[in-house]
């Protein structure tokens, strides 16, 4: 029996136990570092190549403004002094039933930027701001 692909709009965001909606997820990515070595005395003309630590990059959160709603800034403010507040996240993709079919499991985020929406006077959509947050570690399981 054939499946079809998931569609992305169908997903939830947790952190710190509470669900937060969001209009985008992006840069859930895992990169391995390449380690190239040769020794001397190699008969080969070229380097070895070994997979070297892992690297993650930074995850951005779009959602919509809404009046009142200072959670991304109270979080950020959380950075001075070195004493930021770290934060595990669970992004979860959801089948048509509203279960969860592929999680991404992010360990000890913290925001190193907030972006505010561009304010134009002819436009007509929605305020968005974004978050971007550095974290140090990205589990994935396909259920």
């Amino acid at each position: 029996m054939p499946t079809n692909p998931l569609p992305v709009f169908h997903f939830t965001v947790e952190w710190g136990g509470e669900s937060v909606s969001f209009s985008e997820v992006s840069g859930l990515n895992i990169e391995s570092q390449v380690i190239e070595y040769r020794d001397g005395a190699s008969p080969e003309f070229s380097t070895r190549k070994m997979p070297g630590l892992q690297k993650y990059g930074n995850i951005t959160l779009k959602r919509g403004i809404v009046p009142s709603d200072n959670q991304f800034y109270e979080w950020l403010n959380t950075t001075n002094l070195n004493k930021v507040q770290r934060r595990d996240l669970i992004i979860n993709l959801l089948n048509e039933e509203h279960e969860p079919v592929m999680v991404w499991k992010v360990k000890n985020a913290f925001p190193v930027k907030i972006e505010g929406p561009g304010l134009k006077a002819s436009g007509n959509e929605v305020a968005i701001e974004s978050m971007e947050i550095a974290h140090e570690g990205l589990a994935i399981q396909n259920e």
